[in-house]
């Protein structure tokens, strides 16, 4: 059986914005893996039975089925140990504090960033779930929730991790990016394809970062679908 990777996409099927998707397809590259990627929406939760599952990324791999971004990496390192991903012991830890720093301070100042990009890159028939889940979760409207002034010096500050790091390496994993990396650039990676929005000034150190892992694996992010690529979808 084929490996495949069912990825959120959007208005196009070729956009796929998912910060956890785009972990795994890092994690892919990095092992020298390929996979169809099979694209998926938000109500399209009959096609993920079979995993039990109802959200992506879900990997298949053979008669292997894994969800969740983490789990699917670990999983790559258990089963194709060449290149490492993840680490054992402090290094593997090391990755679950930039998996949470992702989660829990880069990912809601982006959001409050761009969330109505992110809202017009949606396709029509996963809007209405988009924003009664999301306005659920905010307990207010997603134009109120909606501050870009608010949410870049929100991001502002949570960047100060991430420019301490990067003083010392080119990446955070040390001289070539892995886990670690991959697991914070999937946010960057999310708001490069559904927005416009300038979230790191270009003499920030984290510019330069950004920049690397663009080129990483080919251009596997430069080459990404953006909204902008899309006639009519940008407003």
């Amino acid at each position: 059986m084929a490996r495949v990777l069912y990825e959120l996409c959007g208005i196009d099927e070729g956009l796929r914005f998912s910060p956890y998707c785009w972990r795994v397809r890092y994690a892919l590259a990095h092992k020298g893996l390929e996979a169809e990627c099979r694209p998926w929406h938000f109500t399209d939760k009959e096609a993920l039975a079979f995993a039990n599952h109802d959200k992506v990324p879900v990997l298949v791999d053979g008669d292997e089925v894994v969800t969740d971004s983490y789990a699917i990496l670990h999983y790559l390192d258990r089963a194709y140990p060449e290149a490492p991903l993840l680490g054992d012991g402090l290094a593997e830890a090391r990755a679950r504090f930039f998996k949470s720093y992702a989660e829990r301070a880069l990912a809601p100042a982006m959001l409050r960033t761009i969330i109505m990009d992110l809202l017009n890159v949606i396709h029509p028939k996963d809007r209405d779930y988009f924003r009664e889940t999301r306005e659920k979760r905010f307990g207010r409207t997603l134009e109120e929730f909606h501050s870009p002034a608010k949410g870049l010096t929100q991001l502002d500050t949570a960047l100060e991790p991430l420019r301490g790091c990067l003083k010392d390496a080119d990446f955070l994993d040390g001289e070539s990016p892995a886990a670690a990396d991959y697991l914070v650039f999937g946010n960057f990676m999310w708001a490069r394809c559904v927005s416009t929005a300038d979230l790191v000034s270009n003499a920030d150190p984290v510019y330069g970062w950004l920049e690397r892992m663009l080129d990483q694996h080919d251009g596997l992010g430069r080459r990404a679908l953006r909204v902008t690529d899309i006639e009519g979808a940008y407003r």
